[in-house]
């Protein structure tokens, strides 16, 4: 078996989390972390061992390196993901891919010229809830889909954004839907398909220290004709779990945090009394209220998915056009409340 090795761009929070999940796959191996703050690199690199580098450009050329990850600030994917693609390396980027789909798309372009591979991170697609949740989808269960909703009622405290790139337009792309929400808005356009349209609001309501939105609201209505809402929020102490809806003419989920807090079918099958079991239990919450507190297991699986693509010499099913989808939905929210009119996305 090959081992895939890895070079992190960026040592601040999300680069421990790569590190973490790069430290658990067992074919792979991490050389390094580079960071305009080299001190930064290289307090990271002393925590799990490697090198540092003061640029992403210095990293490159380390011939070893076959993936770079990228964990630095979301307005600062694009010019490392074309300079690894240009080097030879493939990417797995931290979502969002960019914070523009023009930057998303010169990423996109980038690797589909130099024939390297790009990948997001979505890590919340590869629990595995997530994935009973889809084979229902895909079986038909839920008859047809009349609604789907995603919630994030979380909670930051004012020193989160304090002096820090959080919220800003520039460098964070938006506030509690860019940064916070978006996990759970990919849900959406991965269980649900296009968008046609989008109503929407956003408020600063609860922060000063921000520039972008900490709390918003939209109605959706998705191109099979099914509606749905998006109601994402740091301005909601003390923070409380997300929630994911999924209901149709013939079953309805509702997921709480990392368990089904409903999960019934009009015609029920053997494995459904398994799944209340397995998955009844409500709990995690991680990020809620401390972005430190995620865990970074689904990191791993993510990270795995995209190995194992790569061997196979397949397409991975997070690549750089899927990736873009929720970035997609949340700037159409974003014109809308900006404009206060309808927003088409065809």
């Amino acid at each position: 078996m090959k081992t895939w090795n890895f070079g992190i761009v960026g040592a601040g929070l999300i680069a421990d989390f790569h590190a973490r999940a790069i430290g658990d796959v067992p074919n792979a191996k991490l050389i390094g972390f580079c960071d305009v703050a080299r001190e930064r690199a290289e307090a990271l690199a002393e925590k799990y061992g490697g090198e540092a580098w003061g640029s992403y450009e210095e990293m490159l050329s380390d011939e070893r390196i076959d993936i770079v990850t990228i964990a630095t600030p979301s307005g600062l994917h694009l010019e490392p993901a074309v300079a690894a693609a240009e080097a030879g390396k493939h990417v797995i980027c931290e979502k969002p891919l960019e914070i523009t789909l023009e930057r998303i798309d010169a990423m996109i372009e980038a690797h589909e010229r130099c024939g390297t591979k790009l990948a997001g991170v979505f890590q919340n697609r590869f629990n595995d809830l997530m994935v009973v949740l889809r084979e229902a989808v895909e079986a038909k269960r839920f008859g047809r889909i009349t609604y789907a909703a995603a919630a994030v009622p979380w909670w930051r405290e004012e020193a989160y954004y304090k002096g820090t790139w959080h919220g800003d337009w520039k460098l964070d792309g938006g506030g509690a839907l860019m940064n916070q929400s978006i996990h759970m808005i990919d849900m959406l356009c991965d269980l649900m398909g296009p968008v046609e349209s989008v109503q929407g609001f956003t408020a600063r309501l609860g922060h000063e220290n921000m520039e972008a939105e900490d709390t918003a609201v939209a109605v959706l209505r998705f191109a099979d004709g099914a509606l749905g809402s998006v109601y994402g929020t740091t301005a909601s102490y003390p923070g409380q779990y997300k929630r994911f809806e999924l209901t149709g003419t013939k079953g309805t989920a509702v997921v709480v945090e990392e368990g089904f807090a409903m999960w019934q079918f009009a015609q029920e099958r053997a494995e459904d009394e398994q799944i209340r079991k397995r998955f009844g239990q409500v709990g995690g919450g991680g990020g809620v209220a401390d972005p430190a507190a995620i865990s970074y297991v689904n990191h791993t699986r993510n990270f795995q998915a995209f190995l194992a693509a790569l061997e196979e010499g397949r397409e991975f099913e997070l690549n750089g056009a899927e990736a873009r989808k929720a970035v997609e939905l949340i700037l159409a929210i974003y014109e809308a409340a900006r404009e206060q009119k309808l927003v088409r996305l065809d």
